[in-house]
């Protein structure tokens, strides 16, 4: 297997989030000194940009000059970046634990592999996994996403039922590495989605070149997740909807008329669920019909840049019929 020898960049986009960065940083130094780190800020206001130059001086920092958002913010780095073999993507709020590159490495040496995600645990609660990500990521056959480890918030305790390195249908943004050629070649992150389930679209097209996303259980990591935005903020809600639909449109196969529909459907079922909760969840129901709007507004544009992927990895069931109506609240229970 090569040897790391700087060949490998950890990219850290960071937007108001000094406080994660003093309780981070520290720690992926000490367990990653044979990678580069680069810090880039999506235009912060809380100082974190003095407090790097500060105290952190020997750390590479990028500036851009707005938040331009996950997928942007990325992109306009990563996509001139011409230094490195492999780049790691990670998030602010990430913990890294000793020998955690290695494992990642040795998985990449496989041609076939473009991408790998490590094993992602509660920062919170270190015998769980973590929501976002947990031992690598699914969807089922309405496109909804869910993670060996967690479904919907269902989130298991790691007993190492998942400590198998594997191929899995889409890494986690919270932290994966992949071939620095291969992001360039995918032109990156899709920056209409901005933030959230580009990464599962990244993967996605990546199958369209034949290279597979793989999960590395002996690599660990610990996320806290929501460090940016937190997980009930109805913003989130917006974009996980709006996207989710986007991802649809741009990957799913000549199926994607009908599982459209039924997952419009069942956005409308959610509302109902939201109106009848009472007053409190009424914002949810104007950031999912917004994300309606806002899609309705893109879908010409997502029309024509279809490029369908008959993955066998997308789950055949539905994971909203397998965790309500079969009471499946596990990975390991699905068939």
């Amino acid at each position: 297997m090569e040897t790391i020898n700087k060949k490998i960049g950890i990219f850290i986009l960071n937007y108001n989030g000094i406080n994660w960065l003093k309780q981070t940083l520290p720690n992926l130094i000490k367990y990653s000194k044979k990678a580069e780190i680069i810090i880039i800020d999506n235009n912060s206001t809380d100082n974190s940009i003095q407090y790097l130059e500060t105290h952190f001086p020997s750390i590479e920092l990028k500036i851009n000059i707005q938040n331009y958002g996950f997928a942007k913010g990325y992109n306009d780095i990563l996509l001139k970046e011409k230094r490195f073999k492999y780049f790691i993507i990670m998030n602010n709020d990430v913990k890294v634990s000793k020998n955690w590159i290695v494992p990642l490495l040795k998985i990449m040496q496989n041609k076939d592999v473009g991408i790998v995600q490590p094993k992602i645990k509660s920062l919170q609660n270190p015998n769980y996994f973590d929501y976002a990500g947990a031992a690598g990521g699914y969807i089922d056959c309405f496109g909804i996403p869910f993670c060996r480890g967690r479904i919907f918030n269902n989130i298991e305790l790691d007993t190492g039922q998942y400590d198998d390195d594997t191929t899995i249908f889409w890494a986690s943004g919270a932290c994966f590495m992949i071939k620095a050629k291969l992001f360039q070649k995918l032109n990156g992150f899709d920056e209409i989605f901005f933030m959230h389930q580009e990464e599962i679209d990244l993967c996605w097209r990546a199958q369209n070149l034949n290279k597979k996303s793989y999960f590395a259980g002996k690599s660990t990591v610990y996320h806290f997740g929501g460090g940016t935005l937190e997980y009930k903020s109805p913003i989130k809600a917006y974009y996980n909807h709006r996207n989710n639909l986007l991802l649809l449109i741009k990957n799913l196969n000549s199926r994607f008329i009908f599982i459209m529909f039924c997952r419009i459907l069942l956005d409308y079922i959610l509302i109902l669920g939201y109106i009848f909760s009472g007053f409190f969840y009424l914002k949810n129901v104007f950031y999912i019909l917004k994300a309606h709007g806002s899609l309705l507004l893109l879908l010409p544009k997502f029309l024509k840049s279809r490029k369908p992927n008959k993955s066998n990895l997308i789950y055949n069931g539905s994971i909203i019929f397998d965790y309500y109506i079969k009471g499946r609240k596990k990975f390991s229970q699905l068939k």
